[in-house]
C-alpha cells in the first residue's frame, strides 16, 4: 500500500504524455515550462484545476492504483487487483483481451474494409468485402455482462465516490485501449492522456478553437491504387459515403467524397473548421487513414505511392488545427503503440495538432450499425448537446435497437479530450 499517495500521484503523472504536453503548450499559446519546475501541488491539488471527477490509473504488476480527484481538497486513493495465469503476462492486457474476445469485438460485423489491410502484390481482386451484402446478421454476443470484469477492477473500487454522471479517466498501459464509454449506461466516461493535459485543455481560451465550419470526408476513391497486375487493391466504401451524406443533411453541409476527397484537399480544409468527420479506411496498427490520391501522381509512378494518399500521423501533427471535435469513423482509429505516453496513433496526432476532442473507434466497425450510430450522435450534437451526451445517447440508441444491441456494435467508440459542444449556425 502506498503511504504517500499525493507524492506517488505526482511521480506517476510525471511520465505521462510529456511530448504531447509540450506540443500543446505551444499550440495553445502557453509559455512552456520544464516539468521539474512544476510544484507537486500543481499536479495533485484537484481544487485548483479539476471540476469534473477524474480517475487517474497507474498499473504496477497485478495492481491498479487509482487516484480519484474532484472538488475535494485531497485525492482519494484506491487499489484493485488483477490476476493472470502467468507472471510473465501483462495482467491488464490479458483482462482486456478476454473482455474484447467475449463481446466479439470486430467479429461477424458487416464491414466494407475500413481497415486498411495490407494486400499482396499478386492479388488479382480487391480486398474481400461484405459491404452491400443485405443478410441480417444476428448478434453473436448479446450479454453486456461481458464488460463487467473491466467495470469491476476500475469503476467498482470507486463506485461510492461517483455521486455524479460524468467521469474522466486517465488510463494506463493496455487499459488505454479499453472501451471506457461503454462501461456504464448512466455514467458518461471520456479519457485524457494526463492530468497536465486536462488542465491545459481546461485553461485554454474558448476562443482558441473555431466556432463554425464543417469538414465531412467519406468514401475517398482508391481505385487508382493497384497491385502489380494493375487491379485495384481496395473497394469503395458505399456505407461510408452514405454516412457522411446523412451527416451533411443533418448539419446542412456538403461532404467531400470520391476522387475529390484527396489528401491534399483534406489538409487544405482541415485547419479552418470546428468539426471534422472522416469515414474511410485506416491502418490497424496506428489508425493512419487512406484518402484519394493527390493530383499529379501519374507523372511520377504507375500507381500512387503512400505519400500521395495515406494521411499519416506526421501529416496531421504538422497542421495547426482549431477543431473542437474530430470524429474518425474508421476501423481501429483509436489504435496505436501503447507506451508511457499513452496510445501513440492517429488520435494522439489530432490532439497534438490542436484538436480539443477526438472520437475514435477501437476495433472494426459494422457498416449499417455505424450509420445508425452516427445518425443518433449528430442529431444530439446538432441539438446542442455535448459530445459525451451525444455519445451516450448514440450508444443507447443501438443498445435499444434489437438488431445492433450487442456491445460489439456500439462499444468501440471512445471520446478523448474535452466534452465539447458545437453551435451550428443556419448554414451548418
Amino acid at each position: 500500500m502506498l503511504q504517500k499517495t499525493d507524492e506517488a500521484l505526482y511521480a506517476a503523472e510525471q511520465g505521462r504524455a510529456q511530448a504531447l504536453l509540450d506540443a500543446l503548450q505551444i499550440k495553445y499559446g502557453f509559455a512552456s515550462f520544464p516539468r521539474s519546475n512544476k510544484s507537486e501541488e500543481e499536479v495533485t491539488n484537484p481544487s485548483r484545476k479539476i471540476s469534473t471527477l477524474t480517475a487517474f490509473l497507474a498499473i504496477k504488476n497485478e495492481t491498479i492504483n487509482i487516484w480519484v480527484l474532484g472538488k475535494e481538497s485531497n485525492a482519494v486513493f484506491r487499489q484493485a487487483k488483477l490476476t493472470s495465469e502467468s507472471v510473465h503476462e501483462d495482467s491488464s492486457a490479458v483482462l482486456l483481451e478476454a473482455v474484447l474476445k467475449n463481446i466479439g469485438a470486430g467479429v461477424d460485423v458487416r464491414c466494407e474494409n475500413r481497415s486498411l489491410d495490407k494486400v499482396s502484390d499478386n492479388q488479382q481482386n480487391p480486398a474481400p468485402s461484405t459491404r452491400g451484402d443485405d443478410r441480417i446478421l444476428q448478434p453473436s454476443y448479446t450479454n453486456t455482462d461481458w464488460l463487467q470484469p473491466l467495470y469491476d477492477v476500475v469503476i467498482g473500487p470507486i463506485e461510492d465516490l461517483l455521486n455524479c454522471d460524468e467521469l474522466i479517466v486517465v488510463p494506463d498501459g493496455a487499459l488505454s485501449l479499453a472501451p471506457w464509454a461503454a462501461l456504464s449506461e448512466s455514467l458518461r466516461i471520456r479519457t485524457v492522456p494526463s492530468l497536465s493535459i486536462l488542465k491545459l485543455i481546461t485553461d485554454c481560451s474558448a476562443d482558441h478553437h473555431a466556432k463554425d465550419g464543417v469538414l465531412l470526408v467519406g468514401d475517398p476513391s482508391l481505385e487508382k491504387v493497384t497491385n502489380k497486375r494493375g487491379k485495384p487493391i481496395y473497394k469503395q466504401l458505399n456505407y461510408a459515403r452514405k454516412e457522411v451524406e446523412m451527416i451533411g443533411a443533418i448539419l446542412n453541409s456538403q461532404s467531400l467524397t470520391g476522387e475529390a476527397a484527396t489528401k491534399q484537399e483534406v489538409l487544405k480544409r482541415i485547419e479552418s473548421v470546428a468539426l471534422v468527420h472522416i469515414a474511410a479506411s485506416a491502418r490497424k496498427e496506428n489508425g493512419e487513414i487512406a484518402l484519394a490520391p493527390n493530383p499529379g501522381w501519374k507523372s511520377k509512378n504507375p500507381t500512387p505511392m503512400e505519400e500521395d494518399y495515406i494521411l499519416k500521423m506526421s501529416d496531421i501533427q504538422a497542421t495547426e488545427l482549431r477543431a473542437r471535435l474530430v470524429v474518425l469513423s474508421c476501423c481501429h482509429s483509436g489504435k496505436g503503440e501503447v507506451n508511457s505516453e499513452g496510445v501513440v496513433g492517429m488520435a494522439r496526432a489530432f490532439l497534438f495538432a490542436g484538436a480539443r476532442s477526438v472520437l475514435v473507434s477501437l476495433w472494426a466497425i459494422d457498416d449499417k450499425a455505424t450509420v445508425e450510430f452516427m445518425k443518433s450522435f449528430y442529431q444530439h450534437l446538432r441539438a446542442g448537446e455535448s459530445a459525451s451526451y451525444a455519445l451516450q445517447k448514440a450508444m443507447k440508441c443501438l443498445r435499444d435497437s434489437g438488431t445492433f444491441s450487442a456491445p460489439k456494435y456500439w462499444a468501440p467508440f471512445v471520446l478523448i479530450g474535452d466534452d465539447v459542444t458545437i453551435q451550428f449556425d443556419e448554414n451548418h
